[in-house]
């Protein structure tokens, strides 16, 4: 009886072990070679130095599947250091892969450094764009597609087609005047104009039959505008915001802010002709606008009519659009449980951080700050200042839970977190701008968005049910928002402004999530081949 016992637990485990080889066997890799390079575009008519990558901009589009490996091999021939960061992709136990410089030394000029991360637990729409100085200001940005796996279903009938479309505001001046004028202490004027997949009016075209339907998997690329999406004649039913199926509203037009991305199914019920897709900025003066070409199949007719009116200034009716974009409970994103399984809103707060974003003058020049720490990267990044125990590159708490009073000074700013503590932060926007806030690592819960200032009592007008689940969020002029984190993975994670201009000049900080416990569980290993500066220079 004992042997036949031991012989079925082995049985048992060798099965087990085979599920596991196989599950990891079914993960295919997907290798890209990419050279960073100069070269002249004229997005606006006016011919400039651009960012390319294999000499495209925007750079090459990455179409994967959940739990894929991405290896991508950044070679650099640009004349300073660079790195790419993913935008929304988790990086699960891999932060030494999210390239910023908290995590990341840059990539030396005319150097190449290899990227190895997977999508793991990931379906949805999202992009890349470069992280060193304003880089992104010149290119180097593209699509990021992350399908479901054949084995989940999705919520609605699959698309006849998909179309990655990146949206975003343009200057024509190049990154290196912009930072210069950002490094003298003045602020960027506004854009030249907006862009769609890199072409200017009327120049980008999408194509269709009439009767089928599609998804576009729209992002705002811009660094310093909101935006307002719509297509003329056709309605527009919101299906994925960064990762997350929503209830499916249905929309005339949406608003997408800076980092934002989500997925619109389009159904062609018109007459056969060309219609306008529109984009124009929000909450700017003057307000910018671009066109693209929604074409029927046999079309000989080209756009007729007005272009559809989108809104302004009306900061109020965006708010309101924000709260009725809600999680869509009984679907599966990329596990088959149904997103409503996790009861975000039953789970106690370990901890309430109240973030307060202001503009400062230091040492007589514009800064921007978060509760009075205007952020400087140091020379050694962050991640590998923890691993190796180097003193002297940040401390931990070195800014306040909640705004305090008084004049902002540069600084490294790292809040520390423990391992899977579940966190109530509040973005309290005191300024008369639109904020927009991204956190790497994760995607948090949106519970409320409100006037004027934040007070505990406000937690009784939580949606503490169907918050949607994203990256980036918006945070309106003389008002608070409120997100809900789990903060589930271990690392060194960017929690930034998305108006680039705020981020250069230290809207920014780190968030370290932290066990005592070095483990594979729970976080991979330095890699080998991590680029190794300042303090961690001589460190193996």
């Amino acid at each position: 009886m004992k042997e036949t016992t031991l012989l079925h637990m082995l049985l048992v485990t060798l099965a087990c072990l085979s599920a596991i080889y196989t599950s990891n066997a079914e993960d295919p890799y997907r290798f890209y070679t990419w050279e960073v390079t100069y070269g002249k575009i004229s997005p606006l008519g006016v011919s400039q130095q651009g960012i390319l990558i294999n000499g495209k901009f925007p750079g090459p589009t990455i179409d994967c599947v959940t739990n894929d490996n991405i290896i991508v091999n950044v070679i650099n021939k640009l004349d300073e250091p660079f790195l790419i960061t993913w935008n929304g992709i988790k990086q699960r136990k891999t932060s030494w892969q999210d390239g910023v410089l908290g995590t990341n030394c840059p990539i030396p000029p005319n150097t190449n450094w290899t990227y190895k991360f997977q999508t793991k637990d990931q379906i949805g729409s999202y992009f890349y764009f470069p992280s060193t100085k304003m880089h992104r200001a010149s290119g180097g940005f593209g699509g990021f597609n992350v399908a479901h796996r054949s084995v989940i279903a999705v919520p609605y009938p699959i698309p006849a087609e998909e179309y990655t479309v990146l949206v975003g505001d343009w200057f024509n001046a190049g990154h290196k005047a912009l930072a210069k004028t950002l490094d003298y202490g003045k602020s960027l004027p506004l854009p030249d104009g907006l862009l769609i997949n890199g072409l200017s009016r009327n120049k980008a075209v999408f194509s269709g039959q009439k009767g089928k339907t599609y998804k576009l998997r729209v992002s705002n690329v811009g660094i310093a505008t909101s935006i307002n999406f719509r297509i003329q004649g056709h309605k527009m039913v919101l299906v994925e915001v960064e990762g997350a199926h929503t209830l499916q509203e249905v929309y005339e037009s949406i608003d997408i802010h800076p980092g934002q991305s989500l997925a619109l199914l389009v159904t062609l019920r018109n007459a056969v002709r060309d219609y306008y897709i529109v984009a124009s900025t929000r909450f700017t003066k003057p307000f910018l606008t671009t066109t693209a070409i929604l074409r029927y199949a046999g079309s000989s007719t080209p756009p007729q009519g007005a272009l559809p009116i989108g809104p302004t200034y009306h900061i109020h009716w965006s708010m309101k659009q924000a709260r009725t974009i809600r999680l869509n409970l009984t679907a599966n994103a990329a596990r088959p449980n149904p997103q409503g399984s996790f009861h975000y809103g039953t789970i106690k707060v370990a901890r309430t951080i109240v973030l307060g974003n202001s503009e400062a003058k230091i040492g007589g020049k514009l800064r921007y700050a978060v509760n009075r720490v205007s952020y400087v990267d140091p020379g050694t990044p962050l991640k590998l200042a923890d691993w190796y125990n180097i003193p002297g590159v940040f401390s931990l708490n070195s800014i306040k839970d909640k705004p305090t009073p008084g004049p902002a000074s540069l600084g490294t700013s790292v809040i520390g977190t423990t391992l899977h503590d579940f966190v109530e932060i509040v973005f309290q926007n005191n300024e008369s701008k639109v904020q927009t806030w991204h956190l790497d690592g994760t995607s948090f819960y949106v519970v409320a968005y409100g006037p004027r200032q934040w007070e505990p009592k406000m937690r009784r007008r939580y949606n503490l049910v169907d918050g949607i689940s994203r990256h980036t969020v918006s945070v309106y002029p003389n008002c608070w928002t409120v997100i809900y984190v789990s903060l589930d993975n271990k690392g060194m994670w960017n929690l930034r402004s998305a108006l680039w201009e705020r981020r250069y000049l230290g809207q920014q900080l780190y968030v370290r999530v932290w066990n005592d416990e070095r483990s594979l569980f729970t976080e991979n290993d330095v890699p080998a081949n991590a680029i190794k500066c300042g303090k961690a220079k001589n460190h193996h």
